[in-house]
């Protein structure tokens, strides 16, 4: 499968994964991962002392935003990947806190813990 291509999808692999398992739709995945906005405000980390475990969820279900189940796509276990997403993959024009304004473009370290 590879790396996503989707209009206001950046996908950088930071670090090839092992095994020969791609993540796919449907897969239930685990994810370590830090949010910034473009100018490198953090907002969000699993890896954040008070949280430490990485994020659960189904690929492609709905559960996180459109440009996290599409960049996640094609990924193996350990692989690293720099997700930059457009407001209209992300939360559009809703602010999410007080951090992450309305159309706001996202920026996600992501690692691929595990495919279950």
């Amino acid at each position: 499968m590879g790396v996503p291509q989707l209009d206001g999808l950046e996908v950088v692999v930071l670090a090839e994964g092992t095994g020969t398992r791609e993540t796919k739709r449907g897969d239930q995945i685990e994810v370590h991962y830090t949010g910034t906005l473009l100018d490198g405000t953090k907002f969000d980390s699993s890896r954040d002392p008070n949280r430490g475990d990485p994020l659960a969820f189904k690929v492609g279900s709905g559960q996180v935003i459109k440009g996290w189940d599409e960049g996640l796509l094609g990924m193996k276990v350990g692989e690293k990947r720099k997700l930059t997403i457009s407001p209209e993959l992300a939360y559009g024009n809703q602010a999410v806190g007080p951090i992450i304004k309305a159309n706001s473009t996202l920026v996600f370290d992501t690692e691929l813990v595990n495919i279950k």
